[in-house]
């Protein structure tokens, strides 16, 4: 049976008397939580963007890479740092899980493959070859930094924390609308995308972490979703601009199945595809005993 963040709350430690009340209710930690790790996340945004721009690192993949793999190592360290300080325990759904990693940038891959087929076969994606050139390193760091910023904030800080106070159906709705919302400030976004953000993202990623309790397999099957949609097929990665993939592709038809300028992340394709793997996961997690009901929750923390 998956470990549930259920009994994190009835932790105990000596500490100030403030402590042992955001310990006990995590709706007054949470803005704490996901205000710090979303700013952090910005924060590492505008300095990676400051290496790759300045005279003396940029255009080399090398320190661009390593600015993002340190970035994302900070960003680690201060959500440890958080729960540590807060909820007075380690961060047990960061423990080291390679496999899980693993399989979760594998199953970012497939899927997103899977809707670049499903696109082809419809005659709205065509496959022009490989590219001669191609920004693979660059995708790559940027994929990496989105994947460990944005699933510390939003699925460690936000959607856990509102689990535990209010239960996994709860939790899992108002943490993918607002990722969804959030994403509707990028560039060429629309209700459409806005949408389909929620649904395909918020909530596959969001059930990637009930069925393993663990951070690293929704970070590894963001990192791998976003790496092939850039870096392997360079299309367009959340309204950002595109860049050279791997392969040499093109995009015509309904904004409904291409995306528009958001990207194929927008497309009626996108959002079926993960929607079904979303709800496959969740089965399992509820087989296994990793869903809270509401009433499960509020009965802990009434405790």
């Amino acid at each position: 049976m998956a470990g549930t963040p259920a009994g994190d709350v009835a932790a105990t430690s000596r500490g100030p008397r403030w402590l042992d009340v955001l310990r006990t209710r995590p709706l007054l930690r949470l803005p704490i939580f996901f205000v710090v790790l979303l700013a952090a996340y910005i924060g590492a945004q505008i300095v990676h963007r400051w290496v790759i721009t300045h005279p003396l690192l940029g255009g080399e993949d090398s320190a661009t890479l390593a600015a993002a793999l340190l970035l994302a190592a900070a960003l680690v360290a201060l959500y440890a740092g958080l729960v540590r300080s807060l909820e007075r325990r380690a961060a047990r759904e960061l423990a080291p899980r390679a496999l899980q990693a693993g399989a979760g940038v594998l199953l970012g891959l497939a899927l997103f493959s899977s809707v670049f087929a499903l696109l082809h076969l419809v005659g709205i994606a065509r496959w022009q070859g490989i590219s001669a050139r191609f920004d693979v390193v660059p995708m790559l760091a940027a994929s990496i930094l989105a994947a460990i910023g944005e699933e510390l904030a939003f699925r460690g800080g936000l959607f856990r924390i509102l689990e535990e106070s209010a239960g996994t159906a709860i939790g899992l709705a108002l943490s993918a609308a607002l990722f969804g919302l959030l994403h509707g400030l990028n560039p060429g976004a629309t209700v459409i995308s806005t949408a389909a953000i929620a649904l395909e993202a918020g909530v596959l990623l969001a059930a990637s972490y009930v069925l393993t309790r663990n951070l690293w397999f929704p970070i590894g099957l963001h990192l791998g979703w976003n790496f092939t949609e850039g870096g392997i097929f360079g299309v367009s990665v959340s309204g950002g601009a595109a860049g050279k993939g791997i392969f040499t592709v093109s995009l015509a038809g309904p904004t409904l199945l291409t995306g528009g300028k958001f990207g194929p992340e927008a497309s009626l394709i996108a959002i079926a595809v993960c929607l079904a793997v979303a709800v496959a996961l969740l089965v399992l997690a509820v087989r296994q005993g990793g869903w809270l009901p509401i009433a499960t929750v509020r009965g802990v923390g009434s405790e």
